[in-house]
């Protein structure tokens, strides 16, 4: 990152955080859930008796990092993270926080991305936020990729342009305006500007962008950032492949399905197809995928007997009576509402999820067709994955 972008994150560490907050919740999302990355990796049957070697690449204040070790740590599983950041203040920030929870097996470390390699390799590697900053994000890519393990595997998050409507002109007005300015005199001047934007400004009709309000560093980064390139799905996916990797999946793949937006599906490839769905949902803000070396790519495993499933963000029971009573569940994500028929007749076998058992054990000689409805109803949505992280 330039001298610039650097100055931006010792003078605002992203996102604000404060470190006494650990004690009374433990911030989580996507990617870098271990039984997520476990059913978009490695088939939901990684053997967790291993330590986990993984990178956090741009480590910021730290959420990515304190999300995988607590859950790790949670699991008794072990593990070592090694997290890297160009920022000092911002390493701070995750050290005490990784302090206040008594987290251990992290190796924090202040340099570059673009140096991964030389501290690997990685069976897994974070990077969220980081890559769409950089001056050629494409040697980003690249020195992720050359940092991870033949069977290992990323989970990346970058801008994504529909979702961010209005930015980009502001980005570019206050630049053109406060560039020589340092950050904090930046910061006020550009307030006061914003505050006089007119109502019909795109960016005050952008009900998805939302960081400006949360304090002083949310602003910065959402509309001084200085370094800041969008990727569709076609160039983020474009750019994977020219780094020597193939598209995993993404934690809610019904979003990247056009299908229920067209009377007839067309004949396109899945790329293509993502694209087409991105371009007419126009809601996307960020893209978040699951990435392994080319060649390297495990399904997860639908409809298999040994799988174990878990429920994310639901109580079983809860979502068990819900289907009972409704034979079906609702989605709302991304501004946009999914509805899935589920028959009453699988209510039991959604109580019956406990992260712990397989399908088999779950069903326990039920219709196979009850089971493949649940499948096909939270796969998708990212409300199910398959993990034996706790088995």
């Amino acid at each position: 990152m330039t001298d610039t972008v650097r100055a931006q994150y010792e003078a605002f560490p992203y996102p604000e955080r404060k470190p006494t907050d650990e004690r009374k919740r433990l911030i989580t999302g996507s990617p870098s859930l271990p039984v997520e990355m476990d059913h978009w990796l490695w088939g939901g049957a990684r053997d967790w008796s291993q330590p986990l070697r993984a990178l956090v690449a741009g480590g910021g204040t730290g959420d990515a990092l304190i999300q995988l070790a607590q859950k790790l740590t949670d699991a008794g599983r072990p593990y070592d993270i090694t997290y890297l950041d160009l920022s000092q203040a911002s390493r701070r920030i995750a050290e005490k926080r990784a302090e206040v929870r008594k987290l251990t097996g992290i190796t924090f470390i202040t340099g570059s991305l673009l140096d991964a390699a030389q501290y690997g390799p990685f069976d897994y590697i974070d990077c969220c936020g980081v890559l769409h900053h950089l001056p050629e994000p494409q040697a980003g890519f690249d020195a992720l990729a050359a940092a991870l393990k033949p069977d290992g595997g990323m989970g990346l998050m970058v801008y994504a342009p529909h979702g961010r409507a209005g930015v980009y002109p502001l980005q570019a007005a206050f630049s053109a305006l406060l560039a020589d300015l340092p950050p904090e005199k930046q910061l006020k001047a550009a307030k006061r500007i914003f505050d006089r934007l007119p109502e019909a400004h795109p960016f005050k009709h952008n009900a998805r962008v939302v960081d400006h309000r949360n304090g002083d560093a949310g602003f910065y980064d959402l509309l001084l950032h200085s370094q800041d390139r969008p990727f569709t799905i076609t160039e983020l996916i474009g750019a994977l492949t020219a780094a020597g990797l193939d598209y995993a999946g993404s934690p809610e793949p019904m979003l990247y399905d056009p299908s229920t937006l067209l009377d007839d599906t067309p004949d396109l490839d899945q790329t293509a197809l993502m694209q087409l769905a991105e371009d007419l949902r126009g809601t996307f803000k960020t893209h978040v995928v699951y990435a392994r070396p080319k060649g390297q790519v495990m399904a997860p495993p639908l409809g298999q007997l040994d799988a174990v499933p878990h429920l994310r963000d639901v109580d079983a029971n809860t979502l068990a009576a819900h289907v009972a009573k409704h034979g079906g569940i609702t989605i709302d994500t991304a501004g946009e509402a999914f509805s899935f028929a589920v028959p009453k007749e699988a209510a039991p076998l959604i109580a019956g999820i406990d992260a712990k058992r397989s399908v088999k054990k779950v069903c326990s000689g039920a219709d196979a067709a009850l089971w493949s409805a649940v499948e096909a109803a939270l796969c998708p949505s990212g409300m199910m994955h398959y993990s034996k992280v706790l088995a």
